[in-house]
């Protein structure tokens, strides 16, 4: 459409949903709740982890933002695939499979360092 038929238009979606996903760390010391566009709504850090300075910490925010974000690009794709797109094309789109989520964060579970103690403090 031409800009000059769009005045005073505006074009919403109300169906469209975003959404969302929850990745933490290991020891649940840093969780974050991001968009399916890679945008942090939620960030829970334990006390704990301010020890390790912000540089360490901020890259530790990011890795779980990223890491929901492909979880909620996931969940897009499987509710566009019940929706009858092809797999052809929510692949073009760059969503991915629900198993190659679950894959990433297994390899990111090896990556991450285990707790000292399972035990928090009540």
């Amino acid at each position: 459409m031409r800009a000059d038929r769009m005045k005073g238009q505006t074009m919403t979606d109300s169906t469209l949903t975003v959404l969302s996903a929850v990745s933490g760390t290991r020891s649940g010391s840093v969780t974050v709740r991001s968009t399916e566009h890679g945008l942090p709504i939620a960030v829970a850090i334990d006390e704990r982890e301010l020890r390790y300075g912000g540089g360490a910490l901020a890259t530790t925010i990011l890795q779980q933002s990223e890491r929901a974000s492909a979880a909620a690009r996931a969940q897009r794709r499987i509710l566009l695939a019940e929706d009858g797109v092809p797999a052809d094309v929510l692949d073009r789109l760059g969503l991915p499979t629900s198993a190659r989520v679950a894959a990433a964060a297994n390899e990111h579970l090896a990556e991450d360092v285990a707790p000292a103690s399972w035990l928090r403090q009540a």
